[in-house]
C-alpha cells in the first residue's frame, strides 16, 4: 500500500497503515488489465489492486443495524487515512452468519477478513480457514501490547493465534432495579452463592408477584462458570470437562428453583431461551433478572424504562474470565492479509476508531482506550458496563481453553435437554445422560 495521506501514527510512533511491497504494484498492474467486477454479498479474496488502483478488502460481521452503522463508519475512516484502500463490506444479523460463512470458505468466495466467535474459532482453525496472526503479533504489525494478557490467549488454538479480539466481555446477571427498590427489596451482589441467588429470587417473587429470576439451566454461560466454581470445565483438551452426575446436580439445582416458584414457568423460560436480547425476561417484565453478557446493558436498557443493575453470576466470581466477545479473523488464503491485518489493527488500536465503535463489541481490548472510551462516553448503560467489567476484571481467574469443534451443537443440546427437564419430559438426570450422550456425538463427529 501506498504510504497514506493522513497516517494516525501508533503510541511508540509506528504507523498504522501498512507498506505496499514493489511486487505488489507490479500486481496491481496486471490487475488492472485482467481485473474481473466482483460479485456475491461478500467478494472473493482477490488480488491487491482493482482496476482503479485501489486494493478493496472484503469483510463480512454479523449484528444489528447499529452495529453496522458503527463498523462503516470506522472503514471509512481507515479508507480516509489510507486512501488506497476500500472495502467491499457485508453484514447481517446473527440468525444464519455462520450458515452463510461456511458456504462463503467452502466455496471459493471468502471474505478477507471477517468476524467469529469462540463458538466456531477452533473449528476454523482446525480447518486451517484462519490465518496465524502469530507472526504480525511478534513483528508489531499488530499490536497487542495493550491488550489484557488472558483476552489475548482466548483468541489460541493448537499453538496459532487464531483470532484477535474485537473486545472483551464477561458474563453478567442483569436485574431489575426499579422493581427491588420500589417493593423494598435488596439487590442481588456479587459473591452470592447459588443457594443464596435462588432465595432471594423466592423472596422477590413472592413479594412481587414476578419470578425473581430466569431459569438459566439451559445456558451454557452459567453452566459453564457453575462447573468452573466446582473445578470442572467445559471442555478437558478434545474432551468433555464434566460428566453425567455433574449435568444431573445442575438441572436438580434448578428444579428445585422452579418448585420453590423463583423461576417463570416453562413456556415463559423457553421465551427467555430465545437469542435475541430485546425479548430478555428482565426488559419484558417476567422476571427479575435475565443472564446475559455485559456488554448487552446498553441494548437491554433501550427496551425498558427501569433501571437495570448488574452483577456476576453467582458463586466465586474468579470462575468467570475475559472472553474475547467475538474476534477478527483474517482467511488464510487471502491475497489481501498483509492489509486485512492493518485493518484489525486499526479497529483495535487507533483512537478515533475506537471510540466509534464504543462497546457495541464488547470493551475495548486496548485498556488505554478502554480507559479512554470509559471517560468520553456520555451513554450511562454504556458506562455502567465499562465500569462493572473493570470492577470485576479484578476478581478474574485464567480463561478457559477456546471451545472446541462442535461446540455449537452441544449449546444446542443443553437447550434441548434443559427444556424436556424444565417441561418434566425428563428427570433431570435423564435429561444429563441424554445431553452428554449428544455431546459426545457432536464433538465427536
Amino acid at each position: 500500500m501506498h504510504p497514506a495521506t493522513h497516517p494516525t501514527s501508533a503510541p511508540d510512533g509506528r504507523s498504522y497503515r501498512t507498506p505496499r511491497l514493489r511486487r505488489r504494484l507490479l500486481r496491481g498492474l496486471l490487475a488492472a488489465v485482467v481485473a474481473l467486477p466482483l460479485v456475491g454479498a461478500a467478494a472473493a479474496c482477490g488480488d491487491d489492486a482493482g482496476a482503479d488502483g485501489k486494493t478493496k478488502i472484503s469483510i463480512f460481521w454479523w449484528g444489528g443495524e447499529a452495529r453496522a452503522q458503527l463498523t462503516e463508519q470506522a472503514l471509512d475512516l481507515y479508507t480516509k487515512k489510507n486512501p488506497d484502500v476500500t472495502f467491499e463490506k457485508t453484514w447481517q444479523a446473527n440468525q444464519g452468519y455462520f450458515d452463510k460463512l461456511a458456504t462463503l470458505t467452502a466455496g471459493g468466495n471468502p471474505p478477507d477478513l471477517f468476524q467469529i466467535d469462540d463458538n466456531f474459532l477452533a473449528e476454523y482453525a482446525a480447518r486451517n480457514t484462519t490465518l496465524d496472526l502469530a507472526s504480525y503479533q511478534e513483528s508489531g504489525k499488530l499490536d497487542t501490547t495493550k491488550f489484557p494478557p488472558s483476552l489475548l490467549q482466548y483468541g489460541v488454538v493448537d499453538g496459532k493465534l487464531a483470532g484477535l479480539a474485537a473486545g472483551e466481555n464477561t458474563q453478567g446477571l442483569v436485574y431489575n432495579k426499579t422493581l427491588l427498590t420500589k417493593n423494598g427489596l435488596p439487590e442481588p451482589t456479587t459473591g452470592m452463592s447459588w443457594e443464596e441467588h435462588i432465595a432471594w429470587a423466592e423472596q422477590v417473587a413472592k413479594k412481587t408477584k414476578v419470578p425473581g429470576t430466569q431459569d438459566p439451566s439451559a445456558d451454557y454461560k452459567a453452566f459453564w462458570v457453575w462447573l468452573r466454581q466446582q473445578g470442572k470445565d467445559l471442555y478437558s483438551g478434545s474432551e468433555l470437562g464434566f460428566t453425567a452426575e455433574d449435568v444431573t446436580r445442575w438441572f436438580e439445582l434448578w428444579k428445585g428453583a422452579r418448585d420453590r416458584g423463583a423461576t417463570p414457568t416453562a413456556d415463559v423460560i423457553h421465551e427467555g431461551n430465545q437469542t435475541d436480547i430485546t425479548k430478555q425476561l428482565v426488559v419484558t417484565g417476567k422476571a427479575a433478572t435475565s443472564w446475559v453478557w455485559v456488554n448487552q446493558m446498553p441494548e437491554l436498557k433501550k427496551n425498558t424504562a427501569d433501571e437495570l443493575g448488574v452483577i456476576a453470576y453467582p458463586g466465586d466470581p474468579s470462575a468467570q474470565w475475559a472472553r474475547a466477545s467475538m474476534y477478527w479473523s483474517v482467511f488464510r488464503g487471502s491475497k489481501n492479509a498483509e492489509i486485512a491485518v492493518d485493518v484489525i489493527n486499526f479497529l483495535s488500536n487507533d483512537p478515533e476508531a475506537v471510540k466509534l465503535l464504543g462497546t457495541d463489541r464488547g470493551l475495548p481490548s486496548n485498556l488505554d482506550l478502554r480507559r479512554v472510551v470509559s471517560d468520553d462516553t456520555t451513554d450511562a448503560a454504556m458506562k455502567q458496563s465499562i465500569t462493572v467489567e473493570t470492577e470485576l476484571a479484578e476478581k478474574f481467574g485464567e480463561s478457559p481453553q477456546v471451545p472446541i469443534k462442535g461446540h455449537s451443537k452441544v449449546r444446542a443440546e443443553l437447550i434441548k435437554a434443559a427444556e424436556n427437564a424444565q417441561y418434566g419430559r425428563a428427570t433431570p438426570a435423564e435429561a444429563a445422560a441424554q445431553f452428554v450422550a449428544a455431546s459426545q456425538a457432536a464433538i465427536a463427529s
